[in-house]
């Protein structure tokens, strides 16, 4: 099968589109064929092994997963032992290591259904980035009807979601963008929009009962002064490369838990993780018409690297997705 494929850390040049073994489910995974894929924040950290304390877990001098991409959609080819409730034909979506490629094998855990009336390329978008904004909203923050939520990045994979779920949930939302994305932010459903470039939402006088922080680029006071005196400060900074760093958003997240306990605003992190029950949550907003996938650009697998680099130096509105297999 052809797949995109890391050696070495580096740019974008290192990767390659490669012939390589089919993979073979495990008991508890399914194989599933790729018809698209999605680029995240996550696809370049791991590029570029950065923040380098990133390594630890990526790998010290050269990445152990060698194919790039997380999210998925496809129709399952077969299933593991263990598999319950899926079956070869079906059309689902999910989050598995190494998706720029023809065939992956994704754990039953992490897959489910695909949303009906959604495309390959819609389904493909949704997972890594809308579970992240699931989190942070409903576990996290505990977000609830009436109450004002601030999104730093709402332009963004994750921000698009997070504009959306937000809405969903009754809340009243601001989201802070650049001036060409303000209006594809008004389209989700956002109450006020505020241009960074413009205006500064730390220093406008507004506090808001949840802050989510999905960029990195502010301090943690900056973010405590535009937030309540009892709210709640979610720190997910995805940052953008400039050329490596140790800790990278890592640093606000340490400040954040080290300084939480002193303070009464609550300051959390979000711990993004894939899950089949928040797939199905996720599939039903979206077959109930709450939220939808905001694509900006489609690339072939083939250009896998372009769309990574897009992503990373063109701060892509939305979301880019990877198209592996033409339907």
């Amino acid at each position: 099968m052809k797949a995109v494929v890391q050696d070495r850390y580096g740019s974008a040049d290192t990767l390659e589109l490669r012939e390589v073994e089919r993979p073979v489910p495990a008991a508890d995974e399914v194989l599933v064929r790729v018809h698209a894929a999605s680029v995240n924040a996550y696809d370049w950290h791991y590029l570029h092994g950065d923040p380098k304390i990133a390594r630890l877990s990526f790998g010290l001098r050269a990445p152990k997963v060698r194919i790039r991409g997380r999210d998925f959609a496809g129709r399952v080819e077969a299933v593991g032992a263990e598999v319950k409730g899926l079956h070869p034909g079906d059309e689902v979506y999910g989050e598995a290591d190494g998706t720029f490629a023809e065939f992956v094998c994704a754990k039953d855990s992490e897959t489910d259904l695909k949303p009906a009336g959604l495309s390959f390329e819609q389904a493909a978008a949704m997972p890594l980035a809308a579970n992240t904004a699931l989190i942070g909203l409903r576990d996290v923050a505990g977000v609830r009807a009436g109450q004002s939520v601030l999104v730093n990045g709402a332009s963004g994979g994750v921000g698009t979601f997070a504009v959306q779920l937000a809405k969903a949930y009754g809340a009243e939302v601001t989201g802070v963008c650049g001036a060409r994305n303000v209006e594809l932010v008004g389209s989700l459903g956002a109450d006020q929009i505020v241009d960074y470039t413009r205006e500064d939402f730390t220093r406008a006088g507004h506090r808001y009962d949840v802050v989510l922080d999905l960029v990195g680029n502010r301090s943690l006071r900056d973010l405590r002064r535009a937030t309540a005196a009892a709210g709640t400060v979610v720190l997910s900074g995805g940052g953008v490369y400039e050329g490596g760093s140790v800790l990278g958003p890592v640093r606000l997240t340490l400040r954040g838990l080290l300084l939480s306990p002193f303070v009464r605003q609550r300051v959390l992190q979000l711990p993004a993780r894939a899950r089949k029950e928040n797939l199905g949550a996720l599939r039903e907003l979206a077959e109930a018409g709450k939220i939808a996938p905001a694509v900006e650009r489609t690339y072939p697998l083939g250009e896998a690297a372009e769309a990574i680099r897009h992503l990373e130096v063109e701060h892509a509105r939305a979301k880019i997705v990877v198209t592996v297999r033409a339907v």
